[in-house]
């Protein structure tokens, strides 16, 4: 949703060029050819300002409304419309943890380089075996005389291969902690991950006795669990917006095949069921974008309820996305499970969302215990 002229000017700009750069087709394209997406793609996103919405100007950053949350939730919803590839996620999540860092000028060349698109970078969060659980980490930084030993593995990071730099969260002497690891540092190996997704690739990285600079720490000790909320945060509101604009694509199109198809003499949508269930969907849209926007809402103000907003806005869509573009693919009939149709594209993306950064089952319990605590306060 826009609210003033330059941002619809962004959103514009942003749609041309997705309907230029990143269509259906192309995504097939990238998939046939086993790439996830081309830098030189990238870095034209990222002068369009893609990259820099999260960044303070005087750290060469800047967003057109004001708000570079609901600007970055604005991209991801377009992105939604033709699952485009691209780093948008994990360059964010990154470009949050480092430009909110107390030390955030000793990462002043990687923030630059992040924002002109010369470099991605990803968030090394997940582990394997482990479900989402930001804040505890088995991977370990061991302080040395000239900085720190990173050890340990890290999985599902998404852009992996495709990334010079890793934000990894960490255990240092008991307590959490980030460091940044550039990807061709001896002793880091990167080994590429299958994914449901056509075009988003993610990777394993396993750190053995990789060594960092004092300087490679992100923000203090004290600061470390707000900024990996913040961070969280951020990826899980993008996660939504990009399945809004999945949904708001995938109802459109099906409604209007709805009335194009005949049967019997009559158009599909006049028939009755099939007028239930279309409503029902258009209601659960509906709600995955009200919960969305209060979330993004809540982030851009840095409000005290943003994590409950969140949560309840990931487990919402996490739970009827997935149902909402499978019933599509249904009343589609035979051509709906066929590969040259495009619903399984879209499904892929949003099944692909539903798991990272918690399921609808996580976020669940995760709004239990908030509501509990805020209630007991």
């Amino acid at each position: 949703m826009t609210t003033n002229p330059e941002q619809v000017l962004f959103a514009s700009t942003a749609q041309a060029f997705l309907d230029r750069e990143a269509s259906l087709t192309r995504v097939r394209e990238l998939h046939s050819a086993g790439t996830s997406f081309a830098p030189d793609w990238w870095q034209r996103a990222a002068e369009l300002g893609w990259a820099s919405l999260l960044v303070p100007e005087d750290l060469g950053g800047g967003s057109v409304s004001g708000d570079g949350v609901a600007d970055l939730a604005l991209i991801a919803e377009l992105i939604g419309h033709t699952v485009a590839p691209g780093p948008l996620h994990p360059v964010s999540t990154v470009l949050a943890g480092l430009a909110d860092a107390e030390n955030a000028d000793a990462h002043s060349a990687t923030i630059e380089a992040l924002v002109s698109g010369d470099l991605v970078a990803s968030w090394a969060v997940y582990e394997p075996g482990r479900g989402w659980a930001p804040g505890r980490s088995t991977v370990t930084a061991t302080p040395t005389a000239a900085g720190y030993r990173v050890d340990g593995v890290k999985d599902r990071v998404e852009a992996g291969p495709e990334s010079g730099a890793f934000l990894v969260t960490v255990t240092v002497d008991g307590e959490p902690g980030q460091v940044l690891v550039p990807a061709d540092a001896d002793g880091v190996t990167v080994e590429p991950q299958n994914s449901l997704d056509l075009v988003k690739r993610y990777a394993r990285v396993t750190f053995d006795g990789v060594e960092v600079g004092a300087d490679a720490i992100v923000g203090s000790a004290a600061q470390t669990p707000a900024l990996i909320a913040r961070q969280a945060q951020i990826a899980q509101v993008l996660q939504c917006a990009e399945v809004v604009g999945i949904l708001n694509t995938v109802l459109d199109f099906s409604i209007q095949w709805a009335r194009d198809r005949h049967s019997f003499g009559r158009p599909l949508a006049s028939y009755q069921a099939l007028k239930h269930r279309y409503a029902d969907m258009k209601i659960w849209f509906e709600a995955c974008r009200a919960t969305t926007r209060a979330a993004v809402a809540a982030v851009g103000a840095r409000s005290s309820d943003a994590d409950l907003l969140v949560s309840v806005a990931k487990s919402y869509v996490g739970e009827h996305a997935p149902d909402m573009v499978q019933h599509c693919v249904q009343m589609h009939g035979g051509i709906g499970v066929t590969w040259e149709h495009d619903l399984h594209l879209f499904l892929r993306r949003v099944t692909l969302n539903r798991s990272m950064f918690g399921t609808p089952d996580e976020h669940d319990l995760r709004v239990y215990a908030l509501s509990e605590k805020a209630a007991a306060s």
